[in-house]
């Protein structure tokens, strides 16, 4: 009986009890659309921080900026040993970025600290290399315009110098250092291996490099080329292309060949965190910082705070604007769904009046209100969720770019001392340098439960406000309106 009476009033009120489903589906799919989109920029920040960091880093640290009374960092001097002739002259200068290391030691103090599940060392390097050739001027006699057999001014310069000069092509790419007896940690996690391999764990001092899949197409390099970094030949191994599309440095080397190359022996530009648990990151940022003087620790908290640029833009607009716009349409959805539902009932008077004069008690009554309203709440629950989908879906299916870039507060002392460093962790990326962003929008099942729980929600707000009407009428309501 029920549920027949149900069917019957559903289907005789089908135009009011479909405007309350719009109602509440318009309100759903906001909610869907909106919280699938935050979770896209989620995402889209913690691949921008990958590509920073790594993938599984919390923190990195690196060594602390000298004060300003101090004097700061020396720039650096290198010397350039040119040769007479003709022939192509190269050389290559090998800096560790910023110019500023920690002792390898440190890996060891931070991987003690109570909260610390692992740490891996790296040295972040920028090579500059010069390649050209200098001419010798040549010396051209001077013309003697004295007339006269030999007789002139024989006390000043017989000729002058002519021509010569130097012509020089300088070229920047960035090295990366690795730990390849620890390779779960470190910018190069950000990057799968797409040919060749990647180092094994025996190649501590090997001779073998992984270039960047954009360098390797740039220089034309393949798996089994050699590349030759200030006089020592790598064979390239392996062919990394990064995740995000933007890798943390040009070639990937073993980290001792990285110290022998920039005479950095036993040092490292950045120590790469892992935390035993995400809630306690702060805590293990304290303790490092506390214990193991002279450093600065970096979370991914604090670079998610320094990202700039569009990504930036629309998460705040998607968190502050978007979020309260859909609970805002959501409150004036179930508001609306309950006066609708109430106003029904009153309309509907000499209907449950006559009800209650045939013998239903009043809870009889207020159940089938809420149970019309809550049928209605589900029908707009589920034309919510398959228009949230679908917009989600075709959010993703455009999938429109967001850039983001890390500005230079986020440098740290790894990030001056050489505009065209990117590598080595946050310190080293270019604040002029963007990322670019596929937006997606993925819709999770906790979206999908949090709909079809709005939905219910609003189908019993709905039916309160019905239930309570119905609830006050009387049957002599009812005989009072018969004509």
């Amino acid at each position: 009986m029920f549920f027949t009476y149900l069917r019957r009033e559903l289907r005789r009120r089908r135009k009011a009890a479909l405007v309350v489903a719009s109602g509440l589906a318009l309100g759903i799919a906001l909610v869907i659309v909106v919280n699938s989109a935050s979770a896209g920029m989620q995402q889209a920040q913690g691949k921008v921080l990958e590509s920073l960091y790594g993938l599984g880093t919390d923190m990195t640290v690196t060594k602390a900026a000298p004060p300003p009374s101090e004097g700061g960092r020396e720039r650096p001097r290198f010397n350039f040993d040119a040769q007479d002739g003709d022939e192509t002259q190269s050389s290559d200068i090998v800096m560790p970025q910023g110019f500023e290391t920690l002792a390898s030691s440190t890996v060891g103090k931070v991987a003690d600290q109570t909260g610390v599940a692992g740490a891996v060392g790296g040295l972040s390097l920028s090579v500059l290399k010069v390649d050209g050739e200098f001419k010798p001027g040549e010396f051209a006699p001077r013309e003697n315009t004295s007339g006269g057999g030999g007789g002139g001014d024989t006390g000043g310069p017989q000729g002058e110098v002519r021509g010569g000069g130097a012509n020089f092509d300088v070229n920047s790419y960035t090295v990366y250092g690795t730990d390849t007896a620890h390779q779960d940690l470190g910018p190069l996690t950000s990057s799968k291996i797409t040919d060749g391999r990647a180092f094994e764990t025996t190649e501590t001092d090997a001779k073998v490099a992984v270039v960047d899949s954009a360098y390797a197409k740039e220089k034309k390099y393949k798996v089994g080329s050699d590349v030759t970094i200030k006089g020592t030949k790598f064979e390239i191994v392996g062919i990394a292309t990064a995740d995000s599309g933007d890798a943390s440095a040009n070639l990937y080397i073993p980290l001792k060949q990285a110290q022998t190359l920039s005479d950095s022996k036993d040092k490292v530009t950045t120590v790469y965190v892992k935390a035993d648990d995400s809630q306690q990151i702060a805590a293990v940022k304290s303790a490092v910082q506390k214990n193991i003087p002279g450093t600065t620790v970096t979370t991914s908290a604090d670079l998610a705070d320094r990202v700039s640029g569009s990504l930036s833009t629309a998460s705040d607009l998607a968190t502050s604007v978007g979020k309260w716009l859909s609970i805002a349409v959501l409150i004036a959805a179930f508001v609306v769904a309950g006066l609708l539902t109430m106003s029904a009932v009153t309309r509907r008077v000499q209907e449950f009046g006559t009800l209650k004069a045939l013998g239903w008690k009043s809870g009889r009554v207020t159940r089938q209100v809420v149970g019309e309203a809550m049928v209605n709440g589900l029908v707009g629950g589920a034309l919510g969720i398959a228009v949230g989908v679908a917009g989600a879906y075709v959010l993703t299916a455009v999938s429109p770019s967001l850039t983001a870039e890390v500005g230079s507060a986020a440098a740290g002392p790894g990030g001056g001392g050489g505009g065209m460093m990117r590598a080595g962790g946050p310190a080293g990326q270019a604040a002029d340098k963007a990322i670019e962003i596929a937006l997606t929008a993925p819709v999770s099942a906790a979206t999908i439960a949090l709909a079809v729980g709005l939905a219910v929600t609003g189908g019993l707000i709905a039916g309160a406000f019905g239930g309570w009407r119905a609830s006050r009428l009387r049957p002599a309501d009812a005989l009072r309106r018969v004509e």
